[in-house]
């Protein structure tokens, strides 16, 4: 085949055009157009020695994934297009009524729904999907989030909702409407995709999968002398698919979603109280890792990885 580079370069060119008609902002800046690289999760080194056609046709079929800009929220686009948050938290509140700081519970779910409807309009999923910990009690629920849920909750009139429980949502489904699709905890898969909170192992049911896209963890870059310290960040990481699934080979990529509740932030590690996965902690070696802020600024890899885990 002829790999003059000149025709290589057009024909990777047109081919990104093609692929990034959906995601049109994206494409306008260098780091961008890196990001979407990563989260497209394909591998171009060998593009042209299988055959541009039978490549393009293969790319074409698969999921595919990109940041919504300035927001922590992910599009995940097959033959539908889904819209992806997690971690919201609602009732969080008492935890700062606690240290003498109030804020209203309806205020901040107001705003929620405003920046979700604001999303809904701008990006048109067929789909709204919520990976977990909508509410902040574990198995219990507060007198704030009998009120708060069912609000924010009123969003499934504007859209199909799926909820992919979390740990902290038990009994949730006294506050669910019936417009609300309730998915197992394990997850949901779409394509070669799952979409789990990741507060517990998968099972090998889905261990043909190749991508992971989990919340729980929420993702916070920490370096005090940096303008981002204590800043939301999204992590990707590729490691062994083996450390998940133990009788599998090749690669998974791993994309962690920040919390979608914006008060969900410090500037002190020590202060900040972390969420455990056991997914992230089956991962004996990262072999790539993308730190990325939420305008979708690569900052760093996975020599920073302490520094949001």
């Amino acid at each position: 085949m002829n790999k003059n580079p000149s025709q290589g370069q057009a024909s990777v060119h047109f081919l990104f055009r093609q692929l990034s008609k959906p995601y049109g902002y994206l494409v306008q800046s260098s780091g961008a157009l890196h990001l979407f690289l990563i989260l497209l999760h394909q591998d171009f080194e060998d593009f042209f020695s299988q055959g541009f056609n039978s490549k393009l046709a293969r790319i074409s079929l698969m999921a595919q994934t990109r940041i919504v800009q300035s927001h922590p929220a992910l599009i995940l686009e097959e033959k539908k297009r889904h819209l992806i948050v997690t971690d919201l938290h609602i009732g969080f509140e008492s935890t700062f009524a606690a240290n003498d700081i109030y804020v209203e519970p309806k205020t901040i779910v107001q705003e929620t729904l405003d920046e979700l409807t604001s999303l809904i309009e701008s990006e048109e999923p067929d789909s709204l999907i919520l990976l977990g910990d909508i509410k902040s009690s574990i198995d219990s629920i507060s007198n704030a989030e009998w009120q708060a849920v069912p609000l924010f909750f009123e969003i499934a009139k504007k859209i199909d909702t799926m909820l992919v429980p979390g740990n902290h949502d038990g009994n949730i489904q006294k506050l669910l409407p019936n417009e609300v699709r309730l998915a197992s905890s394990s997850g949901v898969v779409i394509d070669d995709t799952l979409l789990t909170h990741g507060h517990t192992m998968p099972s090998e049911n889905f261990s043909h999968v190749n991508k992971i896209i989990m919340g729980h963890v929420h993702p916070v870059f920490f370096q005090e002398d940096s303008i981002l310290n204590g800043q939301r960040v999204w992590i990707s990481i590729k490691t062994e698919k083996q450390n998940i699934f133990p009788n599998k080979s090749g690669d998974i990529e791993i994309t962690i979603i920040p919390s979608f509740n914006k008060y969900f932030y410090a500037t002190h590690k020590k202060k900040y109280k972390k969420s455990i996965s056991p997914i992230i902690e089956k991962i004996k070696q990262v072999s790539s890792a993308r730190i990325i802020t939420l305008d979708g600024t690569i900052i760093g890899d996975e020599s920073i990885i302490d520094q949001v885990l």
